[in-house]
Protein backbone atom coordinates (compact mmCIF):
# COMPACT_ATOMS: atom_id res chain seq x y z
CA UNK A 1 0.00 0.00 0.00
CA UNK A 2 1.37 3.41 -0.92
CA UNK A 3 0.88 6.52 1.18
CA UNK A 4 -1.79 7.79 -1.18
CA UNK A 5 -3.67 4.48 -0.89
CA UNK A 6 -4.01 4.82 2.89
CA UNK A 7 -7.42 6.40 3.64
CA UNK A 8 -6.25 7.89 6.94
CA UNK A 9 -3.31 9.62 5.27
CA UNK A 10 -5.61 11.16 2.68
CA UNK A 11 -8.07 12.23 5.36
CA UNK A 12 -5.25 13.84 7.35
CA UNK A 13 -4.10 15.84 4.34
CA UNK A 14 -7.62 17.14 3.74
CA UNK A 15 -8.32 17.74 7.44
CA UNK A 16 -5.16 19.84 7.75
CA UNK A 17 -6.14 21.87 4.69
CA UNK A 18 -9.63 22.38 6.04
CA UNK A 19 -8.35 23.49 9.44
CA UNK A 20 -6.04 26.04 7.85
CA UNK A 21 -8.99 27.52 5.93
CA UNK A 22 -11.51 27.59 8.79
CA UNK A 23 -12.90 30.91 9.94
CA UNK A 24 -12.73 30.47 13.70
CA UNK A 25 -13.72 33.97 14.76
CA UNK A 26 -17.02 32.73 16.20
CA UNK A 27 -15.44 29.75 18.00
CA UNK A 28 -14.09 31.16 21.25
CA UNK A 29 -11.73 28.95 23.33
CA UNK A 30 -13.31 30.49 26.44
CA UNK A 31 -16.62 28.94 25.40
CA UNK A 32 -14.94 25.56 24.96
CA UNK A 33 -13.50 25.83 28.47
CA UNK A 34 -16.92 26.63 29.91
CA UNK A 35 -18.48 23.72 28.03
CA UNK A 36 -15.76 21.43 29.37
CA UNK A 37 -16.32 22.45 32.99
CA UNK A 38 -20.10 22.08 32.74
CA UNK A 39 -19.97 18.68 31.06
CA UNK A 40 -16.95 16.99 32.63
CA UNK A 41 -17.16 18.57 36.09
CA UNK A 42 -13.51 18.05 37.10
CA UNK A 43 -12.98 17.87 40.84
CA UNK A 44 -10.43 19.54 43.09
CA UNK A 45 -7.32 17.39 43.26
CA UNK A 46 -7.99 15.51 40.04
CA UNK A 47 -5.15 15.36 37.53
CA UNK A 48 -6.12 16.62 34.06
CA UNK A 49 -3.69 15.95 31.23
CA UNK A 50 -3.95 18.82 28.76
CA UNK A 51 -2.10 19.25 25.46
CA UNK A 52 -0.23 22.49 24.73
CA UNK A 53 -1.66 23.75 21.41
CA UNK A 54 0.42 23.99 18.26
CA UNK A 55 -0.55 25.55 14.96
CA UNK A 56 -4.31 25.93 14.66
CA UNK A 57 -5.24 23.50 17.42
CA UNK A 58 -7.96 24.75 19.74
CA UNK A 59 -6.30 26.90 22.40
CA UNK A 60 -6.26 25.18 25.81
CA UNK A 61 -4.97 28.17 27.80
CA UNK A 62 -8.43 29.26 29.04
CA UNK A 63 -9.19 25.68 30.06
CA UNK A 64 -5.94 25.27 31.98
CA UNK A 65 -6.48 28.58 33.77
CA UNK A 66 -9.98 27.56 34.90
CA UNK A 67 -8.84 24.09 35.95
CA UNK A 68 -6.14 25.56 38.20
CA UNK A 69 -8.63 28.04 39.65
CA UNK A 70 -10.84 25.07 40.59
CA UNK A 71 -7.97 23.31 42.32
CA UNK A 72 -7.50 20.61 39.70
CA UNK A 73 -3.92 19.69 38.84
CA UNK A 74 -2.86 20.38 35.25
CA UNK A 75 -0.33 18.05 33.68
CA UNK A 76 1.28 18.44 30.27
CA UNK A 77 2.44 15.50 28.13
CA UNK A 78 6.14 14.82 27.89
CA UNK A 79 7.53 12.73 25.05
CA UNK A 80 9.96 9.96 25.93
CA UNK A 81 12.71 8.49 23.79
CA UNK A 82 12.06 5.21 21.97
CA UNK A 83 8.41 4.89 23.01
CA UNK A 84 5.01 6.23 22.07
CA UNK A 85 3.92 6.42 25.69
CA UNK A 86 3.54 9.95 26.98
CA UNK A 87 4.35 10.87 30.55
CA UNK A 88 2.43 13.70 32.20
CA UNK A 89 4.30 16.32 34.22
CA UNK A 90 2.42 18.50 36.69
CA UNK A 91 2.61 22.07 35.47
CA UNK A 92 1.87 25.64 36.57
CA UNK A 93 2.00 28.72 34.40
CA UNK A 94 5.24 29.96 35.96
CA UNK A 95 7.15 26.99 34.50
CA UNK A 96 8.66 27.77 31.06
CA UNK A 97 8.25 25.21 28.29
CA UNK A 98 10.80 23.88 25.84
CA UNK A 99 10.41 22.51 22.29
CA UNK A 100 10.26 18.76 21.74
CA UNK A 101 9.67 16.59 18.68
CA UNK A 102 7.10 17.62 16.05
CA UNK A 103 7.11 21.21 17.29
CA UNK A 104 5.40 20.28 20.56
CA UNK A 105 6.13 22.40 23.63
CA UNK A 106 6.57 20.55 26.90
CA UNK A 107 7.82 21.13 30.45
CA UNK A 108 11.54 20.56 31.02
CA UNK A 109 12.35 17.38 32.91
CA UNK A 110 14.40 18.23 35.98
CA UNK A 111 15.04 16.79 39.42
CA UNK A 112 11.95 18.63 40.68
CA UNK A 113 9.56 17.44 37.94
CA UNK A 114 6.57 15.57 39.34
CA UNK A 115 4.87 13.05 37.05
CA UNK A 116 1.29 11.89 37.60
CA UNK A 117 -1.20 9.63 35.85
CA UNK A 118 -4.16 11.73 34.67
CA UNK A 119 -7.76 11.07 35.63
CA UNK A 120 -8.87 13.03 32.55
CA UNK A 121 -6.93 13.36 29.29
CA UNK A 122 -7.70 16.21 26.88
CA UNK A 123 -6.89 15.00 23.38
CA UNK A 124 -6.16 17.10 20.24
CA UNK A 125 -7.32 16.02 16.79
CA UNK A 126 -7.61 16.88 13.13
CA UNK A 127 -11.23 15.77 12.76
CA UNK A 128 -13.98 13.78 14.47
CA UNK A 129 -17.12 11.97 13.35
CA UNK A 130 -20.62 11.42 14.72
CA UNK A 131 -19.54 8.20 16.46
CA UNK A 132 -16.88 10.00 18.45
CA UNK A 133 -13.97 8.61 16.49
CA UNK A 134 -11.00 10.92 16.19
CA UNK A 135 -8.54 11.48 13.39
CA UNK A 136 -5.13 12.10 14.93
CA UNK A 137 -1.78 12.97 13.40
CA UNK A 138 -0.69 9.40 12.81
CA UNK A 139 1.95 9.03 15.50
CA UNK A 140 -0.24 6.99 17.81
CA UNK A 141 1.02 8.72 20.96
CA UNK A 142 -2.34 9.46 22.53
CA UNK A 143 -3.83 6.09 21.53
CA UNK A 144 -0.90 4.17 23.05
CA UNK A 145 -0.97 6.31 26.17
CA UNK A 146 -4.73 5.99 26.67
CA UNK A 147 -4.54 2.22 26.23
CA UNK A 148 -1.79 2.04 28.84
CA UNK A 149 -3.58 4.31 31.32
CA UNK A 150 -6.92 2.53 30.94
CA UNK A 151 -5.33 -0.77 31.94
CA UNK A 152 -4.30 0.80 35.24
CA UNK A 153 -7.27 3.00 36.15
CA UNK A 154 -10.47 4.62 34.96
CA UNK A 155 -9.53 7.47 32.65
CA UNK A 156 -11.83 9.86 30.82
CA UNK A 157 -10.70 10.76 27.28
CA UNK A 158 -12.02 14.11 26.10
CA UNK A 159 -11.50 15.28 22.54
CA UNK A 160 -11.04 19.04 22.22
CA UNK A 161 -11.57 20.73 18.85
CA UNK A 162 -13.43 23.33 16.85
CA UNK A 163 -16.98 22.41 15.85
CA UNK A 164 -15.96 22.88 12.21
CA UNK A 165 -13.64 19.89 12.52
CA UNK A 166 -16.64 17.55 12.57
CA UNK A 167 -17.15 15.38 9.49
CA UNK A 168 -20.45 13.87 8.37
CA UNK A 169 -18.96 10.55 7.26
CA UNK A 170 -17.52 7.79 9.43
CA UNK A 171 -13.79 8.02 9.93
CA UNK A 172 -11.82 4.76 9.67
CA UNK A 173 -11.26 3.23 13.11
CA UNK A 174 -8.78 0.45 13.76
CA UNK A 175 -8.50 -1.84 16.78
CA UNK A 176 -5.69 0.22 18.31
CA UNK A 177 -7.66 3.48 18.06
CA UNK A 178 -8.81 4.44 21.55
CA UNK A 179 -12.43 5.63 21.82
CA UNK A 180 -13.24 9.06 23.17
CA UNK A 181 -15.73 9.50 26.00
CA UNK A 182 -16.56 13.11 25.14
CA UNK A 183 -15.85 15.71 22.48
CA UNK A 184 -15.95 19.36 23.53
CA UNK A 185 -16.03 22.28 21.10
CA UNK A 186 -16.73 25.98 21.61
CA UNK A 187 -20.27 25.36 20.33
CA UNK A 188 -21.16 21.78 21.25
CA UNK A 189 -20.78 18.98 23.76
CA UNK A 190 -20.96 15.36 22.57
CA UNK A 191 -20.96 12.38 24.89
CA UNK A 192 -20.18 8.80 23.87
CA UNK A 193 -20.23 7.08 27.24
CA UNK A 194 -22.97 5.34 29.22
CA UNK A 195 -26.44 6.82 29.33
CA UNK A 196 -25.14 10.21 28.17
CA UNK A 197 -24.49 9.05 24.61
CA UNK A 198 -25.26 11.74 22.09
CA UNK A 199 -24.46 12.27 18.43
CA UNK A 200 -24.06 15.13 16.00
Amino acid sequence: MTVTDDPKTLYRIEAKRHRERMDIRDEDPDDAAENFLRAIKPQKGQVVGVYWPKGRELDTAPLMERLMQLGAMVALPVMQADTRLLSFALWSDDVPLEPASFGVMQPPVTSTTIFAEPDIVVVPMLAFDRRGHRLGYGGGYFDCTLEYLRKAKQVLAVGYAYSQQAVLFNLPAETHDQPLDWIITPKDVHSYCGDDKDSL
